[in-house]
């Protein structure tokens, strides 16, 4: 049985930042309240339909994870907004409900415009989700149209009570998360070092020793990229590592991943001494062996910029814990324009919206031939195997894991619910608790999520006397209509291949860094070199532009993924390019330098040929040679680290 202290350890390796248990504790703690404020008013003030108590709960959840605007006051701008649009729909479902074809054409609209609203950013998704799922309510509902002011309180005071919630009760703050993050990553750091001294001191690195390192250093990698996102960006969300102490911090974390993926391959390749690892380990000032060879020699170095690598980050945590990143939170941000709505066939979110609305078009005429009452689970199943979804093989799985999510869940949820017949109180307990676990594995698992999600509807049922085997046979089989109807979309309307603007955007940066290095190998003065390491700056912009549609504009928590690690390669190619403009000097460069150079330019001609390549090639096992730099600083580390870090694109090419 696990100690208070295991547990402890095993959550915060787990959820670093405890950001999951977070949002699982808001999402459940909101309906909660909103759920005893809608008894109270319907026991003390006035009757409330039961809409009312199904777009509260609903809406509820919706609040928790699908507002995203930073700060107290644009969350609550959106999820009032997010109320005025439930309200409306709820009543043109209300208005419509004796015209049956009528109503199902115009939840089609609605879902097409929901799906739309990504193109306003996270406050239109919001607000479209609020949308979607009130006329989802308030068409399986059917409230008269004279209960409308009452079906109302249900929404309006979900959202004050998710307010609260977010804002006051379990509070967003990022220094929090930020020091928790990066006290992960030393801590991290420390169980591969750990590692690395236990193989020393027995002497020998066996083949079944490398599956353990490598997911040492993915749980490096996921909790690297977790700090990052914590890192307050200005409103281009670009980082400048030569100005701003915010992109200096991201530098500083992806050197240190850096520096454990290089000290496990060179370790693995010459196991060093364990006196030298536990010196490391204890921060005591390495003293090198006098005769060594080249392999271990590298080694050495390895595990040493690895030490210097926490150490940084040790000061840096007792610089947050003093100053609260007063260097970080100083820089004041700019209002970031506004752009231009794009509405064309050329935005990927518009061909998505089409996908969506033809897939429930489908899972709608499907679903209505299974039944005329339930039909509304096919449509919402179509709906949501889109989210989070990048490509047509995306979809794919998401259709897979919500049906087998749903299968298992009713499964178990069935037996629950018989076991719990009659006892309320009991029943209402693990519904809680179901409803926790499912969005504390929303990030990691949509299976886990939808088994759970399951188990709590089938508690529900049963506690309102409408619990039958033929109902979740129903389920299932709605559930598993919607899934295919989205995964036949997917693969035929609008497949989604994303490469082609980022192609052009890559292009670009290769160019542009290739331009620099030219200019380095043909003697240009440092000055000239800073110009057009500043044109490489803006096509990384570019870059990090063209690859948002790539990224989770659904995303519901803060999720490492694999876009914003090859992103951080090309923000750290584009600082160590800075770097080189700065303290290049052709005069001093001699041969070796000029060496560098040749082998980065070639380097640039074999993997631009692949274009965007690297945003889809699963990059986890890293193989090969010698990661880490020689050289020490200046010009020449700048171009060492260039080849480095391309090499990071394809390190099994």
């Amino acid at each position: 049985m696990l100690s208070g202290f295991d547990f402890r350890d095993w959550l915060l390796a787990n959820d670093p930042a405890l950001s999951r248990l977070r949002v699982a504790s808001r999402v459940t703690l909101t309906i909660a309240l909103s759920f005893g404020a809608l008894l109270a008013i319907n026991y003390l003030l006035v009757p409330l339909p039961t809409a009312s108590y199904g777009l509260g709960i609903v809406l509820s959840i919706e609040g928790g994870v699908a507002v995203r605007d930073k700060g107290g006051m644009p969350q609550l701008i959106t999820r009032l907004l997010g109320c005025l649009a439930s309200i409306v729909v709820v009543g043109i479902a209300a208005s419509l409900e004796a015209y049956r074809y009528v109503s199902d054409c115009v939840f089609l609209l609605v879902i097409f415009l929901a799906a739309s609203a990504r193109v306003f950013g996270a406050r239109g998704h919001a607000v479209g989700m609020f949308a979607f799922t009130s006329y989802f309510m308030g068409a399986y509902f059917r409230p008269p149209l004279a209960e409308l002011p009452l079906v109302a309180i249900g929404p309006v005071v979900s959202a004050l009570i998710g307010h609260l919630v977010r804002s006051v009760v379990l509070a967003d703050d990022w220094r929090r998360d930020l020091l928790r993050s990066l006290e992960s990553v030393r801590g991290r750091i420390n169980q591969i070092l750990f590692k690395i001294a236990a193989l020393s001191a027995h002497g020998r690195f066996l083949e079944t020793d490398r599956p353990e390192l490598n997911q040492l250093e993915e749980r490096l990698k996921e909790v690297v990229l977790m700090a990052e996102s914590f890192i307050p960006r200005p409103p281009s969300g670009v980082l400048d590592a030569a100005t701003e102490p915010a992109g200096e911090l991201a530098i500083r974390l992806f050197d240190a991943h850096l520096a454990a993926e290089t000290a496990i391959v060179l370790s693995a390749q010459s196991l060093p001494s364990f006196e030298m690892v536990h010196a490391i380990i204890e921060g005591d000032v390495i003293q090198a062996p006098k005769v060594v060879d080249g392999a271990q020699a590298e080694t050495i170095q390895a595990l040493a910029r690895l030490g210097e690598a926490r150490s940084d980050l040790s000061r840096t945590i007792e610089l947050g814990y003093a100053t609260g990143f007063a260097e970080i939170a100083a820089v004041t941000e700019t209002a970031a324009s506004a752009e231009n709505p794009d509405f064309s066939l050329s935005n990927p979110l518009i061909r998505s919206a089409l996908q969506i609305t033809l897939a429930s078009a489908i899972a709608m005429t499907l679903g209505l031939a299974l039944s005329r009452e339930r039909w509304f689970w096919a449509v919402l199943a179509s709906f949501l195997v889109f989210t989070n979804t990048n490509s047509r093989g995306d979809t794919a799985m998401k259709a897979l894991q919500r049906s087998v999510g749903t299968l298992f869940g009713i499964s178990i949820g069935l037996g629950l619910a018989t076991l719990l017949n009659e006892q309320m109180a009991a029943a209402l307990v693990v519904t809680g608790i179901s409803i926790f676990l499912a969005f504390y594995f929303l990030q990691t698992s949509y299976a886990t999520m939808t088994f759970f999600v399951s188990i709590a509807l089938c508690l529900v049922y049963g506690m309102i006397g409408s619990l039958t085997v033929d109902l979740l046979l129903l389920r299932i089989e709605e559930t598993a209509l919607g899934a295919a109807a989205g995964t036949l979309v997917a693969f035929l309307v609008f497949p989604a291949r994303t490469r082609g603007a980022l192609d052009v955007v890559l292009a670009k940066w290769y160019a542009a860094l290739q331009e620099m290095l030219a200019a380095a190998s043909a003697g240009e003065p440092s000055n000239a070199l800073i110009v057009r390491s500043q044109k490489l700056d803006a096509a990384y912009r570019d870059l990090t532009a063209a690859a948002r549609p790539l990224g989770s504009t659904w995303s519901i928590v803060t999720k490492p993924g694999h876009i914003r690690q090859t992103l951080a390669i090309f923000l750290a190619a584009t600082y160590w390019a800075r770097i080189m403009a700065k303290n290049h000097d052709a005069a001093a460069a001699g041969a070796d330098g000029q060496a560098l150079i040749d082998a980065d330019l070639a380097r640039i001609t074999t993997v631009a040929k692949r274009g965007s390549e690297c945003f889809f090639v699963d990059s986890r096992n890293h193989s090969g040679g010698r990661h880490l730099p020689l050289s020490n600083a200046g010009a020449r580390l700048g171009a060492e680290m260039i080849g480095v870090t391309l090499d990071r694109l394809y390190p099994d090419a």
